[in-house]
């Protein structure tokens, strides 16, 4: 990787800013550039969130998709994901970091409502949101809070109490264990969330 490398998320008008917000913040913590993308039908930067909380977004998606990324992040809210299922942009975009080997991230509804909709990852273990389970075919699903098949670089994780562990393993992904380490360690976390600690 490169010494500074860049992660893009993807926001639209519903998605959880719980999700957004937690990534983004650690993916900083860890010295990684952030871009943040709107993916609103009129290319609209501000976002307002499943929750009415009101995100500003780096630029729209078009200016921003080809650029060099480790990784693109789809957060979760059922609104959101459907805004990205509905975006021939993103699911582009997705299908290209796929290809590329980069890591795709989805966390809560994206998984059900994005990637296996557009057959995204015709191979790949996955979890979500467990009140959409049915969204994910019974043979990709796995039941834990953050689920990495290397075999297709796909992240998946559950919802908003499951964003830490998220974004820690995105880190550890992308700049390594010591890394998600020292943020784990600046959180207070909870027990229960795995803090890379031996």
């Amino acid at each position: 990787m490169t010494a500074n490398p860049s992660v893009l998320v993807c926001l639209a008008p519903g998605s959880e800013e719980t999700e957004a917000v937690t990534t983004i913040d650690l993916l900083v913590r860890a010295g990684i550039t952030v871009v943040t993308a709107s993916v609103a039908d009129d290319g609209n930067c501000e976002i307002v969130c499943s929750r009415g909380v009101r995100l500003l977004a780096d630029a729209p998606l078009v200016e921003v998709a080809d650029d060099e990324y480790a990784a693109i992040v789809l957060p979760g809210g059922l609104k959101g994901a459907e805004c990205f299922r509905d975006s021939p942009l993103l699911v582009e975009t997705v299908r290209h970091f796929n290809q590329a080997g980069r890591i795709v991230a989805a966390i809560c509804a994206a998984a059900g409502t994005v990637l296996i909709p557009h057959d995204l990852f015709p191979v790949g273990n996955m979890t979500g949101y467990p009140g959409l389970k049915e969204t994910i075919p019974e043979e990709k699903w796995m039941d834990r809070r953050v689920v990495w098949d290397r075999r297709v670089n796909l992240l998946t994780s559950q919802g908003p109490g499951t964003a830490i562990d998220f974004a820690l393993k995105l880190i550890d992904l992308i700049v390594g264990k010591e890394k998600a380490r020292e943020v784990a360690e600046q959180m207070v976390l909870a027990a229960g969330i795995y803090d890379y600690r031996d």
